[in-house]
């Protein structure tokens, strides 16, 4: 699942772009198909939470993979690995070779100028896993979610707008190790605490081929709670539980141990039903 530290990954995979010359520019959504970077050089290739970034002089290409988004670099002339129809973004750069990076089921592509980047990025909280975490961005992380008191610590975790890198699987990860259950309101939990290990884990992540919160890296034992939904808690053996959180546009499943993290007395949860969506009208209470 891309988090902030797979798209930190992903861009370090994409460093061999700079100083490049496009050589061919394929853009196939329909607000920017004209865009046509050939002839420019790659000036930066750069991540921003979950969100990639790269510069052609004076324009900046920008996209997330959301859900099913992956990027794949191989020769010109090569079969692709994935079918063509799922193409986004393809850029044909120059080697002795020509290299092609082409962009799979990405979930956003945008082009905008270069002057406009603070604008169209102000929107995002400090970059977990960014070089100004520890001058200013956890403080900052702080401030906002602290704004919102009444608001749920899982929320406000993956709210971008807070700060930007958390995604679900992490969401789930950072609660269990906090002991706190992910819709515990801000104003109850110890917000420095989560902000200390939101950080702590997923910079241990950001060189790992393999996402790991328990410190063993053998298949099926990676996570605490994230994706174990009825197994036994790693530390108490209680079942692991999970359920909907969030508004109806946005909810998303939360995994947690009943035992480990207590819910708020007058917590009532929304099952996951097996086709996967919450019955009509139903949503999370405290």
């Amino acid at each position: 699942m891309p988090e902030g530290d797979s798209v930190l990954q992903l861009s370090r995979r994409l460093q061999f772009m700079t100083g490049r010359e496009v050589l061919h520019t394929s853009l196939r959504v329909p607000s920017v198909a004209l865009t046509d970077f050939t002839g420019e050089l790659v000036d930066r290739v750069w991540p921003y939470g979950k969100h990639l970034f790269m510069q052609f002089g004076e324009r900046i290409l920008h996209t997330h993979l959301k859900m099913e988004g992956t990027w794949a670099v191989h020769r010109v002339g090569d079969r692709w690995r994935k079918p063509g129809h799922t193409a986004r973004v393809v850029l044909q750069l120059a080697d002795t070779h020509p290299i092609e990076v082409v962009g799979h089921s990405l979930g956003l592509v945008r082009v905008f100028p270069t002057d406009h980047y603070h604008e169209q990025t102000a929107h995002l909280g400090p970059d977990v896993l960014g070089e100004d975490w520890p001058t200013g961005g956890r403080e900052e992380a702080r401030r906002r979610i602290l704004a919102q008191p009444a608001a749920t610590i899982g929320e406000a975790l993956l709210e971008q707008r807070n700060l930007a890198g958390v995604g679900n699987e992490y969401r789930a990860e950072i609660c269990f190790l906090c002991g706190i259950h992910p819709a515990r309101r801000v104003a109850d939990v110890d917000v420095d605490h989560v902000l200390d290990v939101t950080r702590r884990v997923m910079w241990a992540n950001r060189d790992a081929p393999v996402r790991v919160t328990t410190g063993i890296r053998r298949a099926g034992e990676t996570t605490y709670v994230f994706g174990r939904h009825g197994r036994p808690c790693r530390r108490c053996r209680t079942p692991i539980r999970r359920a909907w959180l969030g508004p109806a546009a946005e909810e998303r499943i939360i995994w947690w141990c009943p035992a480990c993290q207590p819910a708020a007395p007058d917590y009532v949860a929304v099952p996951v039903v097996p086709a996967g969506r919450t019955p009509r009208g139903a949503r999370y209470r405290r």
